[in-house]
């Protein structure tokens, strides 16, 4: 079967993008070198294609009362042009999937999903549909670009009359238009930078991005998605089928501030609220390797000769120069500086339990 291919494939062959099979899309994975990548988004900005991910709109009179009823957060907070991150449950208190909700109105809504779970979410949504939602999924509508890092906003800002500082932190504008594109910008990103995502139409999607580079100049590179996963590591920020999956809660990932327990009634409360109660027995732990190696995704985690969980993610930080890497394990073995082991190629290789050594996230609030 075919892969499929953004707006912006012929801009990444003509910036000499490595091109790979991600999840059924031929993106690019680096151009430079993800180490590059990485550190020029940390010190000044990167431009990234994430039209791969999914978009679902809800409308209708009854909009919110059904979107609160499928997120574990609350959505009845939200304002006009507000974005809220939150998940959707199982029953059983598992993650169908993380997302963001741009609120328009009370009335109608926009879920960002992720690319890999868009077809999954749709039918889980249509599958608990209630009178009074329209459901769509409109994906193929939306070219979506990120810009990212320190000098984001002064490179974006060159493009638009609208002043970008009046978009706060985790709110958006439906109508920025940025080098003659209409487009919505919001606030948010996956790197732990500053930042906006831009959401356009394909036919505009080329324009933008070249426009950008060119506003940039030397302070703006395209960035891979290899880059990209190093750096919302790096920020500690979650990802679905790691952190996070069908049988892995909110709550045992340590992201029980987006499950609102007080809330009204939402799919999965019941078992959440029994977890919360008995203290999971497993919770998601940052660790530093001390012998050198590299740990890797589902890699065995010891102590003293027992198994004690497995590594949802580990890689080498650009930023800090040493190994690092989160673990879901059991909750009694969790003690910060103890060290364990983690089974690289059937040798155990020391690591040490840390606490607040990921990178601090350089936000704008």
């Amino acid at each position: 079967m075919s892969l499929k291919r953004t707006p912006l494939f012929t801009a990444h062959q003509k910036s000499g993008g490595k091109l790979i099979d991600f999840g059924g899309w031929e993106l690019p994975v680096q151009y430079e070198g993800i180490i590059k990548e990485h550190m020029m988004v940390r010190n000044k900005a990167g431009l990234f294609d994430v039209s791969h991910m999914g978009e679902i709109e809800i409308k209708g009179e009854n909009a919110e009362k059904f979107i609160q009823y499928l997120m574990t957060n609350n959505i009845t907070t939200l304002k006009d042009n507000q974005i809220q991150y939150t998940f959707m449950c199982y029953e059983n208190g598992g993650v169908v999937d993380d997302l963001l909700v741009y609120r328009y109105s009370n009335t109608h809504y926009l879920l960002v999903v992720n690319a890999s779970n868009k077809d999954k979410d749709y039918e889980w949504i249509k599958k608990h549909a209630i009178e009074g939602v329209e459901i769509k999924d409109t994906s193929d509508s939306y070219a979506q670009l990120a810009i990212q890092g320190p000098l984001a906003e002064d490179i974006l800002q060159k493009l638009t009359k609208t002043d970008l500082k009046t978009i706060k932190f985790f709110w958006f504008d439906p109508e920025v238009e940025i080098a003659g594109a209409k487009t919505l910008v919001s606030r948010t990103g996956y790197t732990g930078e500053d930042g906006f995502e831009i959401y356009t139409r394909n036919e505009d999607a080329v324009k933008v991005w070249d426009a950008i580079l060119e506003a940039g100049k030397d302070d703006i590179a395209p960035i891979g998605l290899g880059a990209r996963d190093t750096l919302r590591f790096e920020a500690k920020l979650p990802l679905y089928g790691q952190e996070i999956d069908q049988d892995i809660t909110p709550l045992e990932a340590g992201l029980g501030f987006f499950v609102k327990l007080d809330s009204d009634d939402f799919i999965g409360k019941d078992a959440l609220v029994k977890q919360k109660e008995a203290n999971p027995d497993r919770i998601l732990v940052e660790f530093e390797m001390i012998d050198k190696g590299i740990a890797r995704s589902k890699y065995e985690v010891e102590k003293d000769g027992v198994n004690i969980g497995w590594v949802t993610t580990g890689s080498h930080s650009p930023t800090f120069e040493k190994s690092i890497g989160l673990a879901l394990i059991k909750r009694e073995y969790f003690t910060p500086g103890e060290e364990i082991n983690i089974i690289i190629r059937n040798r155990k290789l020391k690591a040490k339990l840390t606490k607040g050594s990921f990178y601090k996230k350089n936000t704008k609030k």
